[in-house]
């Protein structure tokens, strides 16, 4: 008989051994709802807010009042909202400003600090001593206060700065932080500024009136802002105008949404703005959404200027209270949690809609489907600022201003070594080196002019040998650099540009939101690799080529404009 044909004999059949059941399962699987926290959590998550886009705020409101954010009330919320409990967890455990905490082996949470302070260790704050400040604070003020290292607080013109709690001190010192913590500081006040009946005696929304009144057209307002050649001045530099016509003909409904999530080391001018005039962009906004046929806006507020939120929830209710125009489109002011990646435009979406802040990839773009999947226009609050000036003033008397050939005006948030930091409304194709002698007051004493950072922590760093080179958009990028958000950072003799860009690549490591391989290894890898006095040209070379060319979004693609400046211009730092 062939193998093929071959059959062995089949043993008789053992007998199977009963194995025990498991018991049945009496309720869903997974964690049980605890009745206390369930209970909790109802108190504090009001009706309206027991949606999925407002998952962020309902954590907020628990946080707030407890503390924390312990696996009880994770799980409560999400039987509230008919969530997962995953889908909870994840929103929660991705920004900085939630504390999720488990229980010990006991099954014990550990109480709240009575008290957390973030310290800003950017770079405007590590220039003015907040690595000194940050060792001290723990020792001085006990153990019930906690003292966390935190990404840029947007306060770069009063560097160091400090948020006890919710009130900003800064220009910060122990002893103020001290003071600070000892008066019981918690709610930060914003006041001074330009307040809805102010606004309106002194012509405010008389534009909107005519818009909506058809004594202008939406086809005429748009031209005025393509004439004057007003461009996104969040960082990328789109034309008004041209985005407007974009998603005016995508079909209906159409969102807003407006970027106030200003996370970039060295800028502050939307912060600067808001603080004092807070209704010239509320009606840029409501001119947009008429000229554009939008039904909703939607205000994305980063989570560490507290005292705006308060000031612009007020503004906002006055404003619905007593319509200038007829009704409105509905106005939604949301809360950051603290994650940079949401000034990126799809993660501020994501953000919005209650999910954590990962980039989409694209297409399709946002203009198409965007906010809940509708067409959808976003600006940055500077660009919907000077929307009424260039309206009211005509484009002539914003394309007027400029130097070497730019047209247009732009807000400079200048911090570093300068005598005079702060928001400097400044010609488009200024140079450096105007900026600081001409609106700055020139370098502080002892100091000379060695760097400068001309767009934030993305835009790369210069040397001051191209001090001269005009500062506006496409200007620089031959010399790998870019204008981004117009945060100029000054460096001088006493610092080095190599220290510099450890520092913005920690801040890049500890922002990368961890979606895509190339930023959240590379980001990493490069901090390791840049920790060396002396850098491996050739990997770090490799590195940033991947990182620009894989990472999904500009986190990861501009991150390495801080290494590769220090090679080309700043090599001699490097050397032994």
């Amino acid at each position: 008989m062939s193998w093929e044909t071959r059959s062995l004999p089949t043993p008789p059949a053992a007998p199977l051994a009963a194995e025990p059941r498991a018991p049945r399962r009496l309720g869903p699987k997974g964690r049980a709802v605890d009745a206390a926290a369930l209970e909790q959590v109802r108190a504090l998550v009001p009706t309206e807010l027991r949606r999925r886009d407002r998952l962020v705020e309902a954590l907020h409101r628990i946080q707030d009042a407890t503390g924390q954010l312990g696996a009880p009330h994770l799980v409560a919320l999400a039987a509230l909202l008919g969530l997962a409990v995953v889908e909870v967890y994840e929103v929660a455990s991705f920004y900085h400003h939630f504390d999720v905490v488990r229980e010990d082996a006991d099954g014990r949470i550990a109480p709240p600090p009575a008290l957390t302070l973030r310290v800003c260790t950017s770079l405007a704050c590590a220039l003015a001593g907040a690595d000194a400040l940050l060792a001290r604070l723990p020792a001085l003020l006990g153990r019930e206060v906690r003292v966390l290292p935190a990404s840029c607080l947007g306060r770069c013109e009063a560097a160091p700065a400090v948020l006890v709690h919710r009130h900003a001190v800064a220009p910060a010192s122990v002893e103020s932080v001290a003071a600070a913590v000892q008066c019981g500081a918690r709610d930060e006040v914003v006041s001074g500024h330009v307040a809805y009946g102010a606004y309106r005696a002194g012509g405010g929304y008389a534009l909107l009136a005519d818009c909506v009144a058809g004594r202008r057209s939406a086809d005429e307002v748009i031209a005025l802002l393509e004439h004057a050649g007003l461009r996104g001045l969040g960082g990328a530099g789109f034309p008004v105008g041209r985005k407007w016509r974009i998603v005016r003909a995508q079909p209906a409904p159409r969102h807003l949404a407006v970027n106030l999530d200003e996370g970039e080391p060295g800028t502050f001018k939307d912060r600067w703005y808001l603080e004092r005039d807070p209704h010239r962009f509320i009606e840029g906004a409501l001119v947009a959404a008429w000229a554009v046929g939008i039904e909703a806006i939607w205000i994305y507020l980063r989570d560490e200027y507290h005292g705006c939120r308060a000031m612009l929830e007020a503004e906002l209710a006055a404003l619905a209270a007593d319509p200038p125009a007829g009704a409105l489109p509905s106005i939604e002011l949301r809360r950051g949690a603290g994650a940079y990646i949401c000034g990126e435009e799809s993660a501020l979406l994501e953000s919005i809609e209650g999910r954590r802040g990962w980039p989409r990839l694209r297409p399709p773009y946002i203009a198409e489907r965007g906010l809940f999947g509708r067409p959808t226009l976003e600006h940055n609050f500077e660009t919907l600022h000077w929307v009424r000036e260039i309206v009211e003033r005509g484009p002539e008397w914003f394309a007027g201003h400029g130097r070497r050939g730019r047209r247009g005006l732009r807000s400079f948030s200048v911090s570093g070594r300068v005598r005079e930091p702060g928001v400097k409304r400044a010609p488009a194709g200024i140079t450096l080196r105007e900026l600081v002698d001409e609106y700055c007051g020139g370098m502080l004493p002892g100091h000379e002019l060695y760097a400068y950072l001309p767009g934030g922590a993305s835009g790369g760093i210069l040397p001051a040998r191209l001090a001269d080179l005009p500062l506006d958009f496409d200007t620089l990028q031959p010399y790998g650099c870019f204008i981004g958000s117009a945060g100029v950072i000054v460096l001088s003799q006493h610092d080095r540009a190599s220290d510099a860009a450890r520092n913005l690549m920690r801040f890049f490591a500890h922002e990368s939101c961890g979606q895509c391989t190339p930023c959240r290894v590379g980001t990493a890898k490069a901090g390791a690799l840049m920790a060396d006095s002396r850098w491996d040209r050739a990997l770090l070379g490799e590195l940033s080529a991947v990182m620009r060319d894989a990472s999904i979004c500009g986190l990861g693609q501009s991150a390495p404009n801080a290494p590769d400046s220090v090679l080309r211009w700043f090599a001699q730092e490097l050397e032994p």
